[in-house]
């Protein structure tokens, strides 16, 4: 063969094998509402799925701002996982709504509603309105501060997974297993080092640890708020002192956008400690994922108990 034939061939050869080969299979374009969830679906999607979290970790998810480029990122979405139990219900369904995404709708495969099938706490006895405060008539939504709830919530997000991307089925269930495993060893580490303090009273400013402290054995006597999502009030506070100092508070927990001020009044005033701790991945530099973010606050507790 001379050289003009193969230099006419080898281009044509080249070609064939990218043309076979095809396209390589795009991600998953996953858009979670809180990094808790954004950093589990990462942990189960692995290199298959591209993940945003529109809430930082900082944040009151309660009250996040829904900023017009939200909108853009849902209309782009194959998937969408909320925490449900009405946690995003102040700012979530506009943006749904006016990104225009069918993937996304309520009820389609591609929208994950991941409070479905679990336990809540605080589950209101008769009907409630936003007079009582931001309570929740499905119960507490902060149920991802239970790390054994992390397992759960792993397992619908890798079921949603395998729904909409059957091919790479096996995929996520293998890093189901794999991160299942690890947080099993990791809680019984975690339970372990609070032991020795179970018990402990302790004063949060909203509802927001209820299911950490569950998990981990200690007791919630009081919040700073009188209500869910209702500032504290003078007559409020003074009447929480005199029962917090008498039940023998030891801790009083808030998370990084909470008032400090009232906080460090209600502390010392009872004579506990203050730990400003993160409710969410990244609300914190050593809270990058879902089990640092629990290495973290049971790591500050027990140094704060000890």
């Amino acid at each position: 063969m001379d050289r003009n034939m193969k230099n006419f061939l080898i281009p044509l050869f080249v070609a064939a094998i990218l043309f076979n080969a095809g396209p390589s299979q795009a991600k998953l374009n996953v858009v979670a509402t809180l990094p808790d969830y954004g950093a589990i679906a990462e942990a189960i999607g692995g290199d298959k799925v591209r993940i945003t979290s529109i809430a930082r970790g900082t944040e009151d998810p309660h009250f996040v701002d829904a900023r017009p480029s939200f909108i853009r990122i849902l209309n782009q979405a194959d998937m969408l996982i909320e925490g449900g139990a009405e946690l995003e219900v102040g700012w979530l369904p506009p943006l749904v709504n006016s990104a225009r995404n069918a993937k996304i709708l309520a009820d389609a495969p591609g929208h994950v509603i991941l409070s479905r099938g679990m336990r809540l706490l605080d589950l209101p006895n008769g009907p409630v309105d936003r007079s009582m405060g931001d309570v929740h008539p499905l119960g507490n939504p902060h149920y991802a501060l239970d790390s054994a709830n992390g397992k759960i919530i792993a397992t619908t997000i890798a079921t949603a997974f395998s729904k909409v991307d059957p091919a790479n089925a096996a995929f996520y269930d293998a890093n189901l297993k794999k991160f299942n495993g690890r947080l099993d060893a990791k809680i019984a580490e975690w339970t372990k080092a609070i032991e020795p303090f179970r018990g402990t009273k302790v004063i949060t400013y909203h509802k927001s640890f209820d299911y950490f402290l569950e998990r981990f054995g200690l007791v919630l006597d009081g919040t700073i708020e009188p209500r869910p999502g209702i500032e504290p009030s003078p007559t409020h506070i003074n009447a929480l002192l005199p029962r917090a100092k008498a039940d023998g508070v030891k801790l009083v927990i808030i998370e990084p956008n909470r008032s400090r001020k009232t906080s460090a009044y209600v502390a010392n005033s009872v004579g506990a400690k203050l730990l400003t701790l993160p409710g969410m991945v990244g609300g914190h530099d050593k809270a990058k994922d879902y089990i640092d973010l629990f290495d973290y606050d049971v790591s500050q507790i027990v140094a704060a108990l000890r």
